[in-house]
């Protein structure tokens, strides 16, 4: 450094702004990072708006023209003027956004749309776009459609640290037409598809850094395209917390990749500096299969194989040396010892020998079947009173025998399992779990549960119908199992997936609450774009963006908000039961729904000068409502009078009436929080002092415009 301090020192002595440049570009680099991720950080992200009005001083793209399908043009522009033609059609003046040498264009306002980059101020609202009620006063789990990144940035005004968990599941960025950047797909062949994509997910992972609760955590899936780099960008945006790396087995099938076939994918669990994971029963690797626990729900016992072997290969002929007898002295229940196979041809006999009966494998049809191991490996469990019979079958005239599987003797050896003791009269051994209270989830998770197929893309289909699909859904019990240890102990937790797409989270979360009676919500942020596929199709048809049959194709519109409303009522779209049933951890109907509330929304743009004069109240309520939690009425309209209190929180406009306002908040022991709008700091100070100590009380719209304020220039 101390060379280019030299030539700095002369730069100066010839040209004082240039060595001021320099000076202040070589101390930035200077801080950069020595050891870590370096990457290209790209110019701001843009998001097209469809029906957001052209106004003077917008941005703007060109569309292009209904019916082509060639690459349009990315340039943004500035609506310098609007004028009407002799045919009476609205044409825009638009002056390029470039430094040198702007060209200057027109176009008509149909063909044009308005443009956000991530650099701008945004003033986000919320339009309701229906409901699902099922749940009581439960708080609603909410459905954004919205550009996740502005999405974000509307919830850092409502949920700033109260987020007890993140799960998202962002573009793996394979090469394939998955994710958009500047609304271009990204593809393989792009030379800066790496870059470009730390650059998206750095934006949002900064913000959703200020909405995590310091005891919260964040999972983040992905496969082996990105794995290396979003683990050190993780540590980067993350720098005290732990980051630990689970592998999850989601297609034991395998898909065939160069010279291995890949069967697993990944996820980051990041665990906030003050975070502490609830207890579980299962930790995702080692067998679990869990046949019942003692009078204080403490003990738990493993689930016992039964012998008789079923499914394919299970009949005599299949394996005649698997055909034997197992002598039980019937006096005491004890298994003593396994009989020599049965030759091929011969028939058994049911008929006592020295005091013991024979259990032979006959199947519930009558047929021979046969055992699942061999007689001296059956001797040796019952050796060690791994084996055990059952009752007696007087359809099949003889009686059951169960052992221990491999699997569980594993889980002994192991140490996870013990001998607690062994039956005086039998000899088999109660075998338990040990400390299953204090069991941690591994990270290797291999469990048919995962498997992303079965319980992703088939659940998706049993849901909402043979026609409605959407690529690589997650496991929905996958998505459970990622999210119980983070929220156990949290009944009323706050779950957010910013890419939610077909609403996998919010449904697990569902599912959780619907095994401990728990009340917390879910806000699940997707934007409504069309497949890749699909947006050919379209603009072949003549349709663009915001077209109403362009915007049902969505996959807000065409799968989320339909998967969580088909969840909670337990029918399909077509108002079909739905077919099926939960499996594992909490087994019941599919038809029978959840007792969850759910509200959807889109995200809007105000002008900051209509929030300020209050014009834009109606789209700023649903905020006030998500920051109050969610429960109840949205405060929309406040009437006459000029307030209203809701099930949790009230609104007060009209200070004149504030007597009335306060004697409606205190007759509600529920309310806890206030919106007070006021430009008159006395006025304001005059309700605090009215108002409980334990309320607490927001004043409109100035915490609302400074929010967005601080936020611009974040140096993205």
């Amino acid at each position: 450094m101390s060379r280019l301090t030299d030539l700095l020192r002369q730069v100066r002595g010839t040209d004082a702004q240039l060595g001021a440049d320099l000076e202040k570009e070589i101390s930035a680099l200077t801080k950069r990072r020595s050891f870590g991720l370096v990457f290209e950080r790209h110019q701001p992200e843009a998001v097209e708006l469809p029906g957001q009005p052209i106004r003077r001083g917008a941005k703007v793209r060109v569309l292009q023209p209904r019916g082509e399908t060639a690459k349009g043009d990315s340039r943004l522009w500035r609506v310098d003027s609007i004028e009407t033609d002799f045919a009476g059609q609205q044409i825009a003046q638009l002056i390029e956004l470039v430094k040198d040498a702007p060209e200057h264009t027109t176009a008509p306002i149909e063909d044009l749309v308005v443009v956000a980059e991530f650099d701008d101020k945004i003033y986000p609202g919320l339009v309701e776009t229906g409901r699902v009620e099922r749940g009581g006063d439960k708080p609603f789990h909410t459905v954004i459609n919205a550009e996740n990144f502005h999405a974000l940035e509307m919830l850092t005004y409502t949920h700033r640290g109260r987020v007890d968990a993140i799960y998202i599941d962002p573009p793996y960025n394979s090469g394939a037409q998955d994710w958009k950047y500047n609304n271009d797909y990204v593809e393989g062949d792009d030379d800066y598809r790496h870059s470009k994509w730390l650059s998206f997910m750095e934006r949002r992972l900064l913000v959703a850094r200020e909405l995590l609760r310091r005891d919260g955590a964040l999972v983040v899936t992905i496969d082996e395209h990105e794995v290396n780099r979003l683990g050190v960008l993780l540590d980067q945006v993350f720098p005290e917390s732990t980051r630990q790396l689970v592998t999850i087995v989601n297609n034991p099938k395998g898909v065939t990749q160069s010279y291995l076939s890949r069967v697993e994918e990944y996820a980051f669990f990041v665990f906030g500096p003050e975070a502490r994971l609830g207890s579980v029963d299962d930790d995702l690797l080692t067998h679990r299969d869990v046949d019942g626990s003692d009078a204080s729900g403490e003990i738990q016992r493993p689930r016992w194989k039964g012998l008789l072997r079923s499914g394919d290969d299970s009949l005599r002929a299949d394996r005649k040396d698997m055909f034997y007898p197992v002598w039980l002295d019937v006096s005491t229940g004890k298994l003593v010892q396994a009989g020599a196979p049965l030759p091929w041809g011969d028939s058994p006999s049911f008929e006592e020998q020295d005091g013991l009966t024979p259990i032979w494998p006959i199947r519930r049809d009558l047929q021979e079947g046969r055992w699942g191991v061999g007689p001296a490996t059956l001797n040796s469990l019952i050796e060690q009173g791994f084996a055990a019979a059952g009752k007696f079958d007087k359809k099949r005239n003889t009686w059951a025998v169960s052992y221990l599987s491999r699997q569980v003797r594993d889980d002994l050896d192991l140490g996870l399992l013990e001998v607690r003791k062994r039956d005086t009269s039998t000899g088999v051994a109660d075998v338990v779990y040990v400390d299953t209270a204090a069991r941690r989830v591994r990270t290797v998770w291999h469990r048919s549960s995962h498997d992303a197929g079965a319980h992703g893309t088939d659940l998706i289909r049993g849901l909402l119908g043979q026609g409605r699909t959407f690529p690589f859904p997650k496991s929905l019990y996958a998505v459970e199992d990622s999210v119980r240890p983070l929220v156990a102990n949290k009944p009323d937790a706050i779950i957010l997936d910013f890419f939610s797409g077909s609403g996998t989270t919010a449904h697990a979360v569902m599912r959780l609450n619907h095994q401990d009676r728990g009340r917390r919500q879910c806000i699940s942020v997707t934007n409504n774009e069309v497949s890749a596929g699909e947006h050919s199709k379209l603009r072949k048809q003549r349709l663009r963006p915001g077209d109403s049959e362009w915007e049902r194709w969505g996959i807000c519109d065409y799968i989320t908000k339909p998967r969580i409303r088909a969840a909670i009522t337990g029918k399909t779209p077509d108002g079909e039961p739905i077919k099926g049933e939960y499996k594992f951890t909490d087994e019941f109907p599919m038809a029978e729904g959840f007792e969850e509330n759910a509200a959807f929304f889109t995200l809007t743009y105000e002008a900051p000068l209509s929030v300020r004069h209050n014009r834009a109240f109606e789209r700023v309520a649903p905020m006030l409502w998500l920051r109050a939690g969610a429960t109840g009425r949205v405060i929309d309209d406040l009437g006459d009078r000029g307030w209203d209190v809701s099930a949790v929180y009230g609104v007060l406009e009209n200070i004149d009436d504030a007597e009335h306002f306060f004697e409606a908040v205190r007759g509600s022991e529920a309310v806890h929080a206030v919106f007070v709008v006021t430009d008159d700091d006395a006025a304001f100070q005059m309700v605090c002092r009215e108002l409980a100590s334990n309320l607490n009380v927001v004043r409109l719209y100035e915490s609302y415009l400074q929010n967005f304020e601080i936020n611009q220039g974040r140096g993205f």
